[in-house]
């Protein structure tokens, strides 16, 4: 009875200070990320007051929070967008993977760390935060815009590649034989492919099977679906987050419009545990010896991902303002960064690696929703102090044709105006 009432009070305590801070930062029109995690580095071991109780369910909290962003996030995309998308996008994706993979790996070798450890560093600073970002962009209203395609796309791909990747990684990890390795890889590259062409061939299907009037069985089916398949590709050796995604994407229709709205709260709620938990399991004592270098690979690869999103949305035709956002919003890492480097540190590759990398995500995924609000109106303040007018004034107050504009709500703006 005793051990019930404090896990009431802790993690009653944690959804009440999620919500303050949620409304100080929405006072300040802030995205509360950075917030929820140095609270929870706050209440983190090491912390200024560790949590007990209630670490193990805020654990499975956080997961459904992954999961639950995911999902979400494919809602907003039908399957014809998603493979439109991808065969217009996969040049940014191995862009992508040569700009911000590359520095991880450079950065073991130049420590020391062998091979190994720069195969698992590299995975730690290619792959952004699906969670954090999809977060980002609802906070900031952009789930509309023109750019959000391409970014969309680039971490699709990411996911996607992590099924090929982690593999790899894990063979590697526990010196597995050729063998071992190459069954445990066409296990995850069968179960991605198989949940992709399900989406897009039987997504209609999908649809009527969890279709209904009753807003409290849509909910339960939708939800409980999607745990289901997410589990499984877990299973599988396939990202958790891939297999919710690939859901949001089958789904169509009133189904996806009124799963949206219901799920909505709930996605709230445990993307905020989410990041909490993050920060519950980074012990603030280990981050300053290694703090120097991961200040300047985060600074390395933050400008990577700035070139890659600005290089993808200029190949889809979007705007230089949507560029710059593209870019902006790849910054944080997150998720799997963590995934990873943890395969490193229960395997004990290398005692300083799970610190760098945490003192790594960290600064990045504070760093990352701040680069999403803030680079492209930098980048157009200081780009446009050098550029001079050439256009007369009528010619600029003219509509401008409709793949110009960086959002459906701008269209609609000039429209009505």
């Amino acid at each position: 009875m005793h051990s019930s009432a404090v896990f009431l009070i802790e993690f009653g305590c944690i959804i009440l200070g999620l919500g303050l801070l949620g409304r100080f930062a929405g006072r300040f029109h802030f995205s509360p990320i950075p917030l929820y995690l140095l609270a929870g580095l706050a209440f983190g071991n090491g912390g200024l007051l560790p949590l007990g109780s209630s670490e193990e369910f805020v654990a499975v909290g956080a997961e459904i929070g992954v999961i639950l962003l995911l999902l979400m996030l494919g809602l907003e995309y039908t399957a014809s967008d998603l493979v439109t998308n991808l065969k217009t996008h996969y040049p940014a994706g191995l862009v992508d993977a040569v700009l911000n993979a590359v520095p991880g790996a450079v950065m073991a070798l130049l420590l020391g760390w062998g091979p190994v450890a720069a195969v698992v560093l590299a995975g730690v600073t290619w792959v952004s935060s699906s969670g954090v970002i999809a977060k980002v962009l609802g906070d900031l209203g952009r789930l509309g815009n023109r750019e959000t395609p391409a970014i969309l796309s680039i971490l699709v791909l990411e996911d996607l590649s992590m099924a090929v990747y982690l593999p790899i990684v894990t063979a590697l990890l526990v010196g597995a034989g050729l063998a071992a390795g190459s069954v445990t890889l066409a296990i995850a590259l069968g179960a991605a492919v198989l949940v992709l062409v399900l989406a897009v061939r039987y997504g209609r299907h999908i649809s009527r099977f969890v279709s209904s009037d009753d807003p409290e069985k849509l909910l339960l089916v939708v939800l409980g679906f999607t745990l289901v398949i997410a589990g499984l590709a877990q299973q599988l050796n396939v990202s958790a987050a891939v297999g919710a995604f690939l859901v949001g994407i089958a789904l169509s229709g009133e189904v996806a419009e009124g799963a949206h709205s219901l799920l909505a709260p709930l996605r709230d709620l445990f993307a905020a545990v989410f990041f909490v938990f993050f920060g519950l399991n980074t012990d603030p004592a280990s981050i300053p010896p290694v703090l120097l270098p991961a200040l300047a690979l985060a600074a390395v690869t933050a400008a990577t991902k700035i070139a890659t999103g600005y290089w993808a949305a200029r190949r889809a035709g979007i705007g230089t303002k949507g560029r710059w956002r593209a870019g902006g919003a790849l910054v944080a890492r997150g998720e799997f960064s963590i995934v990873i480097a943890g395969l490193a540190v229960t395997a004990g590759i290398e005692p300083s690696l799970g610190p760098l990398a945490t003192a790594y995500v960290l600064i990045l995924v504070v760093l990352g929703p701040l680069t999403a609000r803030y680079t492209e109106p930098l980048a157009t303040r200081l780009l446009g102090r050098r550029r001079r007018p050439s256009t007369p004034a009528a010619e600029e107050a003219a509509p401008l044709p409709p793949d110009t504009y960086e959002s459906i709500e701008d269209q609609d703006a000039v429209g009505h105006a």
